[in-house]
């Protein structure tokens, strides 16, 4: 993905009609590669000040791109400010104060803001250079307040902290651009009018609010390390964007379980370059060519892992990313210490008791002891009425009949799989196998004595 905050192509939405590349204006106005370069650097942390200084993000932003075109007229002639950043902070300031007498009506809540910018015209530098630090991760929470639905916590995120377009999210998620402008909307809407405050939670509330956080970040990145929908498996930019937001939030907020998943995405991340081969096609876990995995991605996640452990404040993304680092410290698929990975499951499984859970855990179940007990395990899930729906608890019913020679079991559970999947390169690999158990081999079976 062409990221927006690319230094030759930021785009300046000026509140006026059209836009203005950084080429064209550095073209017209003979603009110096640093603003471009501040820009990128600093643009999102001045807009998280504006909106927790406005609690509006529409004003926040036309306040932010004012004052951006303002440096791009000023900073040639007068050179650069010593502290950009609180520069561009205090410009928006003023361009806020000044839209918002300009405007004939405005509701008291928008009255409330303008008395408060003019109490804090005069603003203590050094503090107000603290606090945009701090307002990086104000504004984490509040895109991802708990009174705002799910699919817009994940589109303001990546809008307002990540910085990426409404058509760059929309791509991502398989949705118009107008349908990803309307989610946009609401959300900023609902911040306003709710009166959300822009402020990090409190002791008491950092649990709860810390795991939708967490939860936007992982959505963001399993949608990229394994799409839902489209032609490709895996989503490159939006994995990378995923571990870009966690690494802010472990830089701004050090908590174990920040730790945990932030080395969850980089191992799982780091197998990337093998789960599918030239033709796009899926190579499962057991037979990628583990030469191809990063190794120093490797390496960070697992010391974060360590790091999270020694608190003993740590929770469910934590104790997957030891599962991850099982995963990556063997350097075959027969050297997979697979007891270990089910003690973790079953760790796991005391705080966290989900279907999917134990489905990951029945197929480790599986590879520890023996196919049928891991096919028990999920037997009992479609008895109890779960994962009915979801293709991966089918496909993994199928390869253990697969490996136990029940190709004619296998054969359905497979069709039940394809009925279900909406991901191009799983669907031709569900055929593949399909094809394999509808005229089996005798090298078709896996069956384990």
């Amino acid at each position: 993905m062409q990221r927006a905050r690319d230094k030759d192509n930021v785009v300046f939405r000026l509140a006026g009609p059209g836009c203005l590349c950084i080429r064209c204006w550095k073209s017209a106005l003979n603009i110096s590669d640093k603003i471009a370069e501040i820009y990128a650097a600093e643009s999102r942390r001045v807009l998280a000040t504006l909106v927790r200084l406005l609690n509006d993000i529409d004003l926040a932003e036309e306040a932010l791109q004012d004052a951006l075109a303002t440096a791009v007229e000023v900073w040639p002639k007068e050179g650069l400010p010593g502290n950009p950043r609180a520069w561009l902070v205090s410009a928006g300031r003023f361009r806020a104060i000044d839209l918002l007498r300009r405007r004939k009506t405005f509701d008291a809540a928008r009255q409330r803001c303008l008395e408060r910018l003019e109490r804090i015209q005069v603003a203590n530098h050094f503090r107000e250079d603290v606090e945009i630090e701090d307002d990086r991760l104000r504004l984490i929470f509040t895109c991802c307040h708990p009174s705002i639905s799910p699919e817009v916590q994940v589109a303001l995120t990546l809008r307002e902290v990540c910085g990426l377009t409404t058509e760059e999210i929309a791509h991502a998620f398989l949705v118009s651009p107008t349908t990803m402008a309307q989610r946009l909307v609401r959300g900023k809407a609902k911040i306003r009018d709710a009166g959300i405050p822009v402020r990090l939670p409190s002791a008491e509330e950092l649990p709860e609010r810390l795991a939708s956080v967490l939860t936007v970040a992982y959505l963001v990145f399993s949608e990229g390390y394994s799409a839902t929908f489209g032609p490709t498996a895996v989503r490159e930019d939006l994995s990378a964007e995923a571990i870009r937001l966690g690494r802010l939030l472990l830089e701004l907020l050090p908590h174990p379980e920040v730790m945990g998943l932030l080395a969850l995405m980089l191992l799982q991340e780091s197998r990337r370059p093998a789960r599918v081969n030239k033709d796009g096609d899926i190579v499962l876990l057991e037979e990628q060519d583990r030469s191809l995995w990063n190794k120093d991605q490797i390496q960070e996640g697992a010391a974060l892992v360590e790091r999270s452990l020694a608190t003993r404040n740590y929770g469910p993304y934590t104790i997957q990313s030891a599962i991850a680092a099982v995963h990556s410290n063997a350097r075959t698929a027969q050297q997979t210490d697979w007891a270990q990975i089910v003690l973790l499951y079953d760790i796991l499984l005391a705080s966290q008791s989900t279907p999917v859970i134990r489905l990951n855990r029945a197929v480790a179940v599986a590879m520890r002891d023996q196919p049928e007990e891991g096919l028990r395990l999920i037997d009992e899930l479609f008895t109890d009425g779960h994962l009915q729906k979801y293709h991966l608890a089918h496909a993994a019913q199928a390869d253990l009949l697969r490996r136990m020679g029940r190709f004619a079991e296998a054969k359905a559970a497979y069709l039940n799989a394809l009925a279900y999947v909406q991901q191009e390169p799983e669907r031709r690999f569900l055929q593949r196998r399909l094809s394999e158990v509808s005229s089996p081999t005798p090298d078709s079976g896996e069956r384990r004595n």
